[in-house]
C-alpha cells in the first residue's frame, strides 16, 4: 500500500497525469480496498482528474473567494439579509 500512496504522491507533485491509468491497474491488481475505492472514484471523474494532474491552470484563486464568502456568511448566519451581505462582501476585500 505505501508504493502505491507514494507513488501517487509523486504523480500529483510531479504532474504526471500521464502515469494515472497504469497506477490505477496496479492498484486494481492488488488486495487493497481502501485504494479500490479510491481507484473507482477517480474513475467516475478520470478527465478531470487527468486534466488536474496535467495542465498547469488551477481554481484556487477562485475557491479562496468562495472560502472568504462562505465565512461571512457564516458570521452574519440570521442576522441580516442580501443587501447586508453584499456590503461586507464588497467591504472585505
Amino acid at each position: 500500500m505505501t508504493g502505491h500512496v507514494r507513488s501517487f504522491a509523486q504523480m500529483l507533485t510531479e504532474r504526471q497525469g500521464e502515469r494515472l491509468p497504469q497506477w490505477l491497474h496496479a492498484v486494481r491488481q492488488d488486495d487493497l480496498p481502501g485504494l479500490h475505492t479510491l481507484a473507482a472514484g477517480i474513475d467516475r471523474d478520470g478527465d478531470a482528474v487527468i486534466a488536474g494532474l496535467t495542465l498547469p491552470w488551477s481554481s484556487g484563486v477562485v475557491e479562496g473567494h468562495v472560502n472568504r464568502i462562505k465565512m461571512l456568511k457564516r458570521q452574519m448566519f440570521g442576522r441580516a439579509g442580501f443587501a447586508l451581505l453584499r456590503k461586507r462582501v464588497l467591504l472585505a476585500e
